[in-house]
């Protein structure tokens, strides 16, 4: 067994491939860029070794650099986590002629299934059933509009090279498969150096489920079960989750066995993934192989008990599987959420900045379920415009989906995230959907269940009166402090007012309240009662409350006049007054936000990489006005009506903050 490895690659994934070695007895060397000096895996590392500026291009990817801190660190085998070289048949092969294992599939296989047209040829000739499209590759725009029309819209226009949602695009008509080609080949340039664009035939109502494989060098492979990981947005993968809710066991073992043979053909060893698009009659076809770890490899790991990682490690250093087919036995279901660095409520878009506060949910046996967090940030850490915007991969695990689904509906209930843009909010609101706890999903779930982006969720009307008796509480709670700390240590209670009126989500709840030890009795205008048990205190970011004998996790945070409740992806204002204060707030006037409407503002930190107008130019609704970079995605972003451009105010290469004015129009 190998006494030190190296981990050629960042962030959570790097992190969670320390823990297995440090189990297993075996050192670890990190490697980092200068924007992650401070970064939780070169603290987590036996040694770190720096290897240049913080653009990927420049550091992660370069071979060379690779090479040299194994020469410095003298390690035996190296981990390339996913993205970045782990499906580089060149670094797999300058690690083979410079004799240090690649903890990963041999130099062929790479090649043959990390290309997306070569594997889907081989798919075919291993009798693995393939989705319709061209083989070949597309030389310009032009070419992608006529091989779209022949194949038939829509169509799905992929990197070759691709992986991880980048480089790739759907196209509808010729208008998007035209931008689709451009869009798919920058980013397929920038992200893997490779801009060859291929096109498929895109599947409608389709479910995205892939098969675990795992495979030796003395030609053993098996399937470790499906994964189900339809919630998807920009082909970017949300959530996951294992087994599938759709899948039965003759098609589970047909997707199984179809994958191992196609891992066989090409003398397949170490885990990889074959991915399959699955329509409502549950027919399969074919999408591509990662020649590498997955993300979401932690949902299989929860359900089969098989460490993925060591696995690898041992295959590498030449060992046999220790599980057989018929050791395989699934067990419970896992739930895998990713936390994103990105703002729901603003089309999803990047955000960076500094983890003011990161508090996730503690990890380990929680009653009949599981809870397990890979992260690679802390609390004060940077979340950089340069990687992955990923900051956590939340997952839970119970007997059943139904109390999975629950107890990852209170685990992010309460992950505190704060001083950055985040989709906790909106991960909740997955969980609370009618339509994702009844299974019936398909990779559209987000455009058909959010077609106008997401803008929070409505509480309903229960939910909403816990919310108004906590604020109540809260506010209680604060105001027998004030009078502590003001010197009225005797009757102080009698100095706070019993009767208050809460504004919240448009409603008035007029209530009173009697203090109990740790909370208070609540009595609502109609009679109604609650009782709110909690130990918060004034300050606290995260209030834990039992009402009526069922706990409630609820994000604070104090406001003039009352307090921020954030809920199950709800955030809502609770107003608190007196009745009399009440009485006269309905003569205030409202106060209206700022007009942006003739202003193109920029949604997200990044780098402009076209503007496509100029001044004095008429615009059409629709019309692509500038192309933005950021985190290795390119966003276009689209006039909202027909106007003329009455001014530029950015250029090509120049870096924006989010609201800086791209455009100014008439």
């Amino acid at each position: 067994m190998f006494k030190k490895i190296l981990i050629a690659n960042r962030g959570e994934i790097a992190c969670r491939v320390i823990k297995t070695a440090r189990k297993m007895g075996i050192k670890t060397v990190a490697v980092f860029s200068d924007a992650d000096r401070s970064a939780l895996h070169v603290s987590m590392a036996d040694e770190a070794i720096h290897i240049g500026p913080a653009a990927a291009s420049e550091s992660y990817i370069v071979i060379d650099k690779i090479l040299s801190a194994i020469e410095q660190s003298g390690a035996e085998a190296v981990h390339p986590g996913y993205g970045f070289l782990s499906e580089n048949p060149k670094f797999a092969e300058a690690l083979k002629k410079a004799k240090v294992a690649f903890i990963g599939p041999p130099v062929g296989a790479i090649e043959a299934m990390g290309d997306k047209i070569t594997s889907k040829k081989l798919a075919q000739e291993a009798g693995v059933s393939t989705v319709p499209g061209h083989m070949g590759l597309i030389e310009d725009a032009e070419e992608a509009i006529k091989i779209s029309k022949e194949i038939g819209y829509p169509v799905m226009i992929k990197a070759s090279a691709g992986g991880g949602g980048k480089g790739m695009r759907i196209a509808w008509n010729d208008n998007d498969a035209r931008e689709g080609f451009q869009s798919s080949k920058n980013e397929a340039a920038s992200s893997f150096g490779d801009d060859r664009i291929f096109i498929e035939k895109f599947v409608t109502q389709p479910r995205h489920i892939e098969i675990q494989v795992l495979g030796d060098g003395h030609g053993n492979c098996v399937y470790l079960g499906e994964r189900e990981c339809s919630i998807q947005r920009r082909n970017q993968k949300v959530i996951e989750e294992a087994p599938s809710p759709f899948l039965d066991e003759k098609t589970r073992r047909a997707m199984g066995e179809q994958a191992v043979a196609l891992a066989k053909a090409v003398d397949y060893a170490s885990a990889g993934t074959v991915e399959f698009i699955v329509d409502a009659e549950k027919k399969f076809y074919f999408l591509e192989m990662n020649t590498r770890l997955q993300v979401e490899h932690p949902v299989t790991e929860l359900i089969t008990g098989v460490d993925l990682v060591e696995q690898m490690i041992r295959v590498a250093a030449g060992e046999k599987l220790t599980v057989e087919q018929d050791d395989v036995k699934l067990n419970g279901w896992a739930i895998e959420s990713r936390l994103y660095a990105e703002d729901p409520y603003r089309g999803f878009l990047p955000s960076i900045g500094r983890l003011t506060r990161y508090r996730p949910p503690a990890e380990g046996k929680r009653g009949n379920s599981i809870i397990r967090n890979d992260t690679g940030v802390y609390e004060g850490g940077e979340i950089s415009m340069y990687y992955d915007p990923m900051i956590a991969k939340l997952c839970t695990w119970a007997p059943d989906r139904a109390s999975a689904i629950e107890a990852m509906r209170k685990a992010l209930d309460t992950f505190e995230v704060e001083g950055i843009g985040h989709n906790v909010p909106f991960l909740s609101a997955v969980m609370d959907h009618e339509r994702f706890a009844s299974g019936n999903i398909t990779t559209a779930f987000i455009e058909e269940e959010y077609p106008e982006g997401f803008a929070g969720t409505q509480p309903d009307k229960k939910t909403t009166e816990k919310l108004a008796a906590i604020a109540a509480c809260m506010n209680m709670i604060a105001q027998l402090r004030r009078t502590r700390i003001s010197g009225a240590m005797t009757n102080h209670k009698r100095r706070v007012g019993k009767k208050w009126v809460v504004s919240l989500n448009g409603e008035q709840f007029a209530l009173s309240l009697k203090a109990k030890n740790e909370g208070a009795k609540v009595k609502f205008a109609d009679g109604s009662k609650m009782q709110v048990l909690t130990q918060w205190r004034p300050g606290q970011p995260l209030l834990h409350a039992i009402i009526d004998g069922n706990p409630m996790a609820v994000k604070v945070a104090a406001t003039a006049g009352g307090y921020e409740l954030r809920y199950r992806g709800a955030t809502l204002q609770a107003g608190i007054m007196t009745p009399r204060t009440a009485e006269l707030s309905t003569h205030m006037i409202e106060k209206l936000p700022p007009d942006t409407s003739k202003q193109l503002l920029c949604p997200m930190p990044g780098l402009v990489v076209a503007v496509h107008v100029a001044e004095g130019d008429e615009i059409q609704e629709g019309q692509a006005l500038a192309t933005v970079e950021a985190m290795k995605m390119e966003n276009i972003l689209r006039a909202e009506r027909k106007t003329t451009v009455a001014k530029v105010n950015a250029a090509v290469g120049e870096s924006l903050a989010v609201d800086d004015i791209i455009l100014e129009f008439n």
